[in-house]
């Protein structure tokens, strides 16, 4: 995350971009199965459960779980992998984490009208 995704004081980034960063996993998931980048009908379920920052460096992770006649259920997992080492007089230190942290998950529905849809599964 840059310094242009943070969003509140301390370099906090807000959630809503976090959940972009999920749109995108989900966009390729949908081309990748159906030939067409389909539409978000609806997020079940948003979790936060660990702060990011200016610095962080995340990994988004997406599968499909489920395929209906046009609906795509997909399970989504972020997780922090470099954070900032805060060392005042070395402001370009990170560490790596190791195990990643598990910072947001989520699970939505996307949809890909019959007419786009390009590919059979």
């Amino acid at each position: 995350m840059s310094e242009h995704d943070a969003h509140y004081a301390g370099g906090l980034v807000d959630g809503a971009r976090i959940l972009q960063l999920m749109g995108d996993v989900a966009t390729e998931l949908l081309i990748r199965h159906d030939g067409d980048e389909g539409l978000l009908r609806a997020y079940e379920s948003v979790e936060f459960l660990k702060p990011v920052f200016a610095g962080d460096f995340l990994e988004v992770y997406g599968e499909i779980v489920e395929v209906g006649n046009t609906s795509r259920k997909m399970k989504f997992e972020v997780y922090k992998v470099i954070t900032s080492a805060q060392i005042p007089e070395q402001p370009s230190a990170c560490d790596v984490l190791d195990p990643p942290l598990l910072v947001a998950k989520a699970v939505a529905v996307c949809v890909v009208p019959k007419d786009r849809q390009r590919r059979s599964k």
